[in-house]
């Protein structure tokens, strides 16, 4: 791609098309200490105010820069690169790669916690395995007071729910969730009855005195490609058919509507849900539930097959952070008589991990 000067107009060149940039986009772009803070980035002036006939009356282009001086007497200077990247799209989160694993996933990487850890490079390098495999653990994270609120308030802001700012996860008596039980829990994600499913869940472990009580994991991602490749009629209706997930507790009832594979605007993956005591398929006819139930049959058993599932041990100290809207999670079941088991649970969104990463991309100049 490159940028072409003519008669006070400027072009793009893309693939061989050439388009010209309306000077209106250059114009709300203008930057220096007359139109953009300094501390916050934000314009100092209101884009819609501006007259509508801006053009062009001078420009002068070298290698590294753009000067544009315009017919209401503005003056700005852009770089190159940055008028490329915003024409590229750059996108720093689609452009790392996911990476397809199953059971076969062997020593993955854990990382250390330590002083300042949330502003050095091993804070980055941790997001960059986060979105190629969807979850990272991290080790010797502080066990004390609560301190699952404190790191991921370090990283983005909670996401509270009708569970709190944060929960433990540990036998009791008359749960409201089979996880607070000693039950096997079978792979799902969390929380598929909001709008919208939080991103990302955090569990750290506190106690786990048990023999039992494996925490597992499946990839979502891998298995819908699996589906997609082999199972073209059963992929098809799972991203197409919205089914209802319903949480009933004393003191609300919390619903939404979606399929069990959700794609995004390019027809990409993008999310899965998936828990079946949660789930109620809608009335339709015979021939189109008879596929649908066979589809949700088949996933199921992609999901809970040894193939597509890690199994590790959460040892105090440990947190493992998952990507939600990929990830499904379980556990193996353990004996509440050996001991205590106790795990601390929250949610975060996307939007404080992919600020996080572009911060530390900034910083260390990456």
């Amino acid at each position: 791609m490159k940028i072409e000067l003519k008669n006070n107009k400027v072009f793009f060149e893309k693939q061989g098309q050439k388009k010209e940039i309306h000077p209106f986009w250059f114009r709300e772009r203008a930057s220096g200490e007359s139109f953009i803070d300094k501390g916050t980035q934000q314009r100092l002036f209101d884009p819609t105010q501006l007259q509508e006939d801006i053009r062009i009356n001078s420009l002068n282009l070298s290698d590294q820069f753009l000067e544009i001086t315009f017919n209401d007497g503005t003056y700005t200077k852009f770089a190159i690169q940055n008028i490329l990247k915003e024409f590229n799209n750059e996108n720093v989160i689609k452009k790392i790669k996911k990476v397809e694993w199953d059971s076969s996933l062997k020593n993955f990487k854990n990382f250390e916690f330590e002083d300042n850890f949330f502003n050095e490079k091993v804070m980055y390098d941790a997001l960059i395995d986060f979105y190629k495999f969807g979850f990272v653990i991290f080790k010797n994270v502080p066990t004390k007071d609560n301190f699952i609120t404190n790191f991921a308030n370090s990283i983005g802001s909670i996401r509270r729910t009708n569970f709190g700012e944060f929960f433990n996860v540990k036998s009791k008596p008359n749960p409201n969730d089979l996880a607070y039980t000693s039950l096997a829990l079978a792979p799902h994600t969390d929380n598929p009855y909001r709008n919208p499913v939080p991103c990302i869940q955090m569990l750290h472990c506190v106690e786990n005195e048990v023999d039992g009580g494996l925490s597992t994991l499946v990839d979502g991602y891998t298995v819908t490609e699996k589906l997609k490749k082999d199972f073209t009629d059963y992929y098809n209706i799972l991203t197409k058919v919205k089914v209802r997930f319903q949480f009933i507790d004393q003191s609300v009832i919390l619903e939404d509507w979606a399929e069990m594979i959700q794609l995004n605007e390019k027809e990409e993956f993008k999310q899965v849900r998936f828990s079946p005591r949660l789930d109620f398929v809608p009335l339709m006819e015979k021939n189109k539930l008879d596929l649908f139930y066979s589809a949700r049959k088949k996933i199921s058993e992609l999901y809970n097959s040894d193939q597509y599932r890690v199994e590790f041990k959460l040892n105090p100290g440990d947190l493992l952070m998952m990507d939600n809207y990929r990830l499904l999670h379980g556990r193996t079941s353990y004996d509440a008589n050996q001991g205590n088991r106790f795990l601390q649970g929250c949610y975060i969104d996307y939007d404080s991990t992919e600020g996080k990463l572009k911060h530390l991309k900034r910083k260390f100049n990456l």
